[in-house]
């Protein structure tokens, strides 16, 4: 779901949200907070790239960084307009916070770690949203997923996370692909250069 405040429109608004998607373990969090280290420290002319904090109703974890938060404060949140967008899935709830519009009617980039579910919602209500894909192949994201440690490989929701990967190894309405099979930094160079198209 998505919550458009009223005084976001679409002449108001300038800069780009980027929704960056792909299956667990394919690295999404860590392209994102490198490329975002990357484009702040050496283009200090260009829009500044921002990247929410999401509220997930789940225990902390090491393996990634958000806000814990129970389902009934949720709720709340949902019901006080904090989140610009959210979506359920795995027996979890997702907030994006609305801050983001705050970044987006400067000018400035953001980007976001989100469901593909979620996609065609945001676009149609904010303007220059854009997909990036990153891509990475079944048996790395495999891997990735049980290394990380957060679900029990017997749980039904590791099964579903696991069957989900294995039959989304694209997505064509993606307006940006990344390759984060090998190389970390070659994925986040390789995201960097290609969001220069997108500059004002």
């Amino acid at each position: 779901m998505i919550k458009q405040p009223k005084h976001q429109t679409k002449s108001s608004t300038s800069g780009v949200l980027f929704l960056v998607v792909g299956n667990s373990g394919s690295g999404k969090d860590s392209v994102i907070a490198g490329v975002r280290t990357l484009w702040n420290s050496s283009n200090p002319s260009f829009p500044s790239i921002h990247v929410p904090t999401r509220y997930i109703t789940r225990p902390s974890h090491e393996s990634e960084d958000f806000v814990s938060i129970s389902l009934d404060n949720f709720q709340q949140m949902k019901n006080k307009d904090k989140f610009a967008f959210w979506w359920h899935i795995y027996e979890l709830d997702y907030g994006v916070p609305a801050s983001i519009f705050e970044w987006l009617e400067k000018g400035d980039f953001v980007l976001v770690n989100v469901s593909r579910n979620i996609i065609p919602q945001v676009k149609a209500k904010i303007p220059n949203t854009q997909i990036i894909f990153v891509s990475v192949p079944f048996a790395v994201t495999k891997a990735r997923i049980l290394s990380r440690g957060r679900e029990n490989p017997d749980d039904p929701v590791f099964q579903a996370r696991i069957e989900r990967a294995r039959n989304r190894q694209t997505l064509p309405e993606a307006d940006i692909v990344i390759d984060n099979a090998g190389d970390l930094e070659n994925a986040i160079s390789d995201l960097a250069d290609k969001l220069h198209q997108y500059l004002p």
